[in-house]
């Protein structure tokens, strides 16, 4: 991605996710944000070290140009930036880019080789084209909440499920677009919505309810579909979670995890769909048999019946995670407040040691990009 400039008017979460990607690849991206505060993810919270964690996540290895977007003189920044790009994204309010002269259109029509990334909350068109669109709104609309949580209480993921959709599609249609003009010398225009990112998430359960006549219910961490799955506590308090895929595995679960061999045969459990129809009782029984077990006792039956499973780890756990440490995944990256430890994208390239450079400030690059650009001294418009 090296010599790819990337220009982009993000804020929050979607868009800036989608370029950090491109930034982690070797593109030079220039992130627009308004004077002042900046990118209002910046006051999402304080709590690394006065910085915002979203921020932290998400901005490592970018410029930021401080531009008041609305003021007439940001016009000619704005047009030698977009001169020198191949990728120009957006995460503005509805209708903000066409108003401030940065739609997809009008872009492409002076600048044919540009590629250009528009990410919005429902899409451009539609009733709800113009609506407000926070990750939870998005998240219930499309259905997640609705089958996330347990029973008794429908629940929002704990990360951003519909920010992080959204990013990682147009992550992937920038590449494939600068892909595509390799060939064609022609950029394209690219328009990501968070609904649309996540209904196709959605997949599995829409095509359950849909030619199943019932949505999935809500279970924890239990499947709605197969049993047994989810989280099982050992006697010592230890909690493990597990899924047994088919008949020859439950046979294993059965002779190996619980020492019971009889329990495969029991008529209530004779097969997947009885098991899912039993699940309470099934459980009960499970538990009854992991009570004199420890947590290293539970998974080394695990592991000789080759079963699937995992310890369910809290955060805390997961910062010391032995898989991580041993290999090397964590990387100091430099801040306003110092440097601070960062996992490695997960894009792995032979030969290709992924970029971490610093988190700025807000407007820390401005002067100099404007010198690069032979507009120094324009300080209207970042004031």
């Amino acid at each position: 991605m090296r010599g790819v400039t990337v220009v982009s008017c993000e804020q929050a979460v979607a868009a800036p996710f989608a370029t950090r990607q491109l930034a982690d690849l070797g593109a030079r991206v220039i992130k627009i944000e308004r004077p002042g505060r900046g990118d209002f993810a910046r006051d999402y919270d304080e709590t690394v070290r006065g910085m915002s964690s979203h921020f932290v996540w998400l901005n490592r290895s970018k410029e930021s140009v401080a531009l008041d977007l609305k003021d007439p003189s940001s016009h000619d920044v704005m047009a030698a930036l977009l001169e020198r790009a191949d990728v120009f994204v957006q995460n503005l309010a509805p209708g903000a880019a066409d108003r401030l002269g940065l739609g997809a259109a009008e872009l492409r029509a002076r600048w044919p080789r540009l590629i250009t990334c528009s990410v919005s909350g429902y899409g451009t068109n539609g009733p709800l084209r113009d609506a407000k669109a926070y990750d939870l709104l998005i998240q219930s609309e499309a259905g997640l909440v609705s089958i996330t949580g347990t029973e008794a209480e429908p629940a929002k993921t704990g990360i951003p499920a519909a920010d992080i959709a959204a990013g990682m599609y147009a992550f992937s249609g920038i590449l494939t677009a600068l892909y595509d003009r390799q060939r064609t010398n022609v950029g394209t225009a690219l328009d990501i919505s968070l609904f649309d990112a996540l209904v196709e998430w959605m997949g599995y359960p829409l095509y359950y309810t849909g030619h199943g006549g019932n949505a999935p219910q809500r279970t924890g961490t239990s499947h709605a579909a197969i049993a047994p799955y989810g989280t099982f506590r050992a006697g010592d308090g230890t909690d493990v979670v597990l899924s047994v895929q088919n008949e020859r595995e439950w046979e294993a679960f059965c002779s190996i995890v619980l020492d019971d061999s009889n329990v495969s045969t029991d008529p209530r459990f004779a097969t997947g769909a009885l098991r899912v129809r039993h699940r309470e009782e099934l459980d009960r029984l499970i538990h009854d048999h992991l009570v004199t077990l420890t947590g290293e006792q539970f998974q080394a039956r695990l592991e000789r019946a080759a079963i699937a499973h995992a310890r369910q780890r809290d955060l805390h756990s997961v910062l010391e995670h032995p898989q991580l440490s041993s290999r090397g995944r964590w990387r100091d990256v430099d801040s306003p407040v110092g440097h601070l430890r960062a996992t490695l994208p997960p894009i792995c390239m032979e030969g290709v040691e992924p970029r971490m450079d610093r988190i700025p400030a807000v407007g820390e690059h401005t002067e100099a990009v404007l010198a690069e650009l032979g507009l120094s001294g324009r300080t209207s418009m970042i004031t």
